[in-house]
C-alpha cells in the first residue's frame, strides 16, 4: 500500500492540484496588480513600433592625432555611448558603427529620450585646472594705444563677475584700449608666474632671462586670443579650446557664458574620477554633483589644492572644465583630497547627466551631428499588424486541430494557452520599467513562436496519456502514469528552447536580442504553465464523469483509441494458459 501513496505524491500531488492552481493563479492576481497599480498597463515599444531618432554622429580629427579615428576608439566609442543611454533607462536605445568614422544611434520613443539624445555626442573631457586670471565674457576691443601704455581697466578678480557690472562696463567703454592692454599684460603676468624654470645650470637661466625679456609667440597667441574672445557667442564659446592638448595653457569661457578665463596646464582629468553623482544640498538649496577620485586621482588633486591654497585670488582657484567649458570655479584654502564637488546654476536633470557621463567616462574621439532623422511608427505599425494577423490565424489553426483531434481535451490545452498569455503579458509589461525591456518586432515575433512551444508541451502530455489507454488502463492512473515520462520529455525540449535562446541572446546585439529574451522568457513560463496549471487542471478533469467515463467528445474514448483488454485480466490469463505448458 505504500508504493503506491508513494508515486501519487512523486508524480505532482494527485490528491491535492488545488494547491499548485492555487499557486499559479495568485501569482496571476498579483502581477496583474502590479501591472494596474504601477500604471504601466501596455508593455514598452521598441523604435520600430514607437518611433524615436536617429542620430548619426560623425568622428572629428583631432589635432596632432592623425590616426584617432580608428576601429578601437570607434568601438570603444559606442560601447560609452551605449552604456550612458542606457544608463539614463531608455530601453531598447541600438548604438552601431557605420564605416569608418560614423556612429548611427537610434533612440525609441519614450522616458529620458530627450536627455539621452542630448548625452551621446557629448564627449564629456573633464580636466581641473588652475585658474591663471579671468575677466569678463565679453571681447575687448583693440585700440591704438602701444603695448606700453597704461590704462585704468582691471580684469575681473572673481569667477562671477560679469560683463555686465558697473566697474567692468564703464571701463570697456571709456578706455577701450588701455582695457585690452591691460588683459593682455594680465595674461603675460599669469603664465610668467605660472612657469616655473629650472635653475640648473647658467645656459638655462640665460634661456630663462631672454624669455622674459622677448615675449613667446605662443604667449602673444594666447593674449590675443584671451583678449578677443566673445563667450556671449555659443559658437565661439564651444570653439575657444579647440586643438589644446591637457598639458597646454589655454583659454575658456564659463557655461553660462559670462566670464572667460585664462587656464593652466590640466592637474586632474576625467580619468582620475572613480564615480559621480548628483546630490542636492539641502544647506545650499542647490543641486552638485559629488565626485570620487581613485588613488591616483587622490594624489593629484591634494597636489594641486595645496598649491593653490597659497595663492591670491583669483590664482588660488581651480576651474573644472567640461568639454572646454567651464562649470565651476571654486576657490582653494586649504587642500583637499579624496573627493570634490562641481556646483553651479544646475537644475536636478542637468546634474544628473553630469554625473551620468562622468560615471561611464570620456569619449575618445570628438563628434558632431551629422543628421537627426525622425523615425515614425507607421511602417513599424503595419509590419506588426500583419504579424499580429499571422499569429491570430496561427493560433486560430492550433485551436482548429486541437478541437478536432483532442477534443474534450482541447479545452485544457486553451485555458493553459490563456494562463500563459496573461503571464507573458503582465511579465512583459512590468519588465519595460524594472529593466528597460520593450517590445519589438522580433519580440513580437519570439511571443508569436511560443505558442507552437507551449502547444507542443500538451501535446506531449496528451499523447502520454492516451498511450496509457491504449494498454487498458483507466483515466485516474492513466494520467499521473503518464506524467512522469511527458515531465521529462518537456524539460529536455524546453531545456534546448532555453538553451538556444540564450546563446543568441548573448552572441547578438540590437533587434535580435529581442527576438532571444522573448522566446526565453516564454520557454521558462512553459515550464510554470505546465506544471503548476495543466497538470492539476488534467487531474482535476479526470475525476469527472466526462472524462473519466471515456466520452466519445472527450478526447480519450478506450474504443477509439484502441485500446488493449484491461491490464491485469490479461496477465492472469496468460499466466492461466501457460502454466500447464511448463509442467
Amino acid at each position: 500500500m505504500a508504493a503506491p501513496k508513494k508515486g501519487r505524491g512523486s508524480s505532482g500531488g494527485q490528491g491535492r492540484p488545488g494547491r499548485a492552481l492555487a499557486l499559479i493563479l495568485i501569482a496571476m492576481v498579483a502581477l496583474t496588480g502590479g501591472m494596474f497599480l504601477s500604471g504601466h498597463t501596455t508593455p514598452r515599444l521598441g523604435i520600430d513600433l514607437a518611433g524615436g531618432t536617429s542620430i548619426t554622429l560623425k568622428a572629428k580629427s583631432q589635432p596632432g592625432k592623425p590616426d584617432a579615428i580608428n576601429e578601437t576608439n570607434m568601438n570603444t566609442a559606442v560601447s560609452i555611448i551605449e552604456r550612458r543611454v542606457n544608463g539614463l533607462g531608455v530601453s531598447e536605445a541600438e548604438v552601431q558603427t557605420q564605416g569608418a568614422s560614423n556612429i548611427i544611434v537610434n533612440i525609441p520613443k519614450g522616458t529620458n529620450s530627450k536627455q539621452a539624445r542630448e548625452q551621446v555626442g557629448t564627449t564629456a573631457q573633464l580636466y581641473f585646472r588652475p585658474v591663471l586670471t579671468v575677466a569678463g565674457g565679453t571681447p575687448t576691443p583693440e585700440g591704438s594705444a602701444s603695448p606700453s601704455a597704461s590704462g585704468t581697466g582691471k580684469p575681473s578678480a572673481t569667477p562671477s563677475a560679469k560683463a555686465s557690472d558697473p566697474e567692468t562696463a564703464s571701463n570697456s567703454k571709456t578706455t577701450p584700449s588701455a582695457s585690452a592692454t591691460t588683459q593682455g599684460r594680465a595674461v603675460t603676468d599669469a603664465l610668467k608666474k605660472d612657469a616655473t624654470p629650472t635653475p640648473s645650470g647658467s645656459a638655462k637661466a640665460s634661456e630663462s632671462a631672454a624669455a622674459t625679456q622677448t615675449p613667446d609667440p605662443a604667449t602673444a597667441a594666447l593674449e590675443k586670443k584671451f583678449t578677443a574672445l566673445d563667450c556671449t557667442d555659443k559658437a565661439a564659446r564651444a570653439k575657444a579650446g579647440d586643438g589644446v592638448k591637457p598639458e597646454d595653457p589655454t583659454v575658456a569661457c564659463s557655461s553660462e557664458g559670462d566670464a572667460k578665463y585664462l587656464l593652466g596646464p590640466a592637474e586632474v582629468s576625467g580619468t582620475d574620477v572613480d564615480d559621480a553623482k548628483a546630490q542636492f544640498d539641502q544647506q545650499r538649496g542647490i543641486w552638485l554633483v559629488s565626485m570620487d577620485f581613485t588613488d591616483k586621482g587622490s594624489k593629484k588633486f591634494q597636489t594641486i589644492t595645496k598649491k593653490l591654497s597659497t595663492q591670491q585670488s583669483p590664482q588660488n582657484q581651480f576651474a573644472i572644465s567640461l568639454d572646454g567649458e567651464v562649470v565651476s570655479a571654486p576657490q582653494v584654502n586649504e587642500t583637499l583630497s579624496g573627493s570634490a564637488e562641481i556646483s553651479g546654476s544646475f537644475t536636478q536633470q542637468s546634474a544628473e547627466d553630469l554625473a551620468n557621463v562622468l560615471s561611464y567616462g570620456a569619449l575618445p574621439l570628438s563628434f558632431s551631428e551629422d543628421t537627426v532623422t525622425t523615425v515614425t511608427a507607421a511602417l513599424g505599425g503595419e509590419q506588426l499588424e500583419a504579424g499580429l494577423i499571422a499569429g491570430a490565424i496561427g493560433l486560430a489553426l492550433v485551436v482548429i486541430y486541437l478541437v478536432a483531434y483532442y477534443r474534450g481535451l482541447a479545452l485544457i490545452a486553451l485555458l493553459s494557452l490563456m494562463a500563459s498569455g496573461i503571464l507573458t503579458y503582465t511579465i512583459m509589461a512590468l519588465l519595460g520599467p524594472a529593466i528597460g525591456f520593450a517590445l519589438n518586432l522580433p519580440a513580437v515575433c519570439g511571443a508569436i513562436v511560443a505558442i507552437g512551444i507551449t502547444a507542443d508541451s500538451f501535446i506531449v502530455y496528451f499523447e502520454r496519456i492516451r498511450d496509457e489507454i491504449r494498454e487498458g488502463r483507466t483515466l485516474r492512473p492513466a494520467v499521473e502514469r503518464a506524467w512522469p515520462r511527458a515531465r521529462r520529455t518537456i524539460l529536455v525540449s524546453d531545456f534546448v528552447s532555453f538553451l538556444a535562446a540564450a546563446v543568441l541572446f548573448l552572441v547578438t546585439v540590437g533587434k535580435v536580442q529581442g527576438f532571444a529574451f522573448t522566446l526565453g522568457l516564454t520557454t521558462l513560463l512553459d515550464v510554470v504553465v505546465v506544471f503548476l496549471f495543466t497538470k492539476p487542471v488534467m487531474t482535476l478533469m479526470a475525476r469527472t464523469k466526462f472524462f473519466a467515463s471515456g466520452h466519445p467528445w472527450s478526447g480519450l474514448d478506450p474504443k477509439r483509441l484502441g485500446a488493449k483488454p484491461p491490464l491485469r485480466r490479461s496477465r492472469r490469463v496468460n499466466a492461466r494458459t501457460d502454466h500447464p505448458k511448463e509442467a
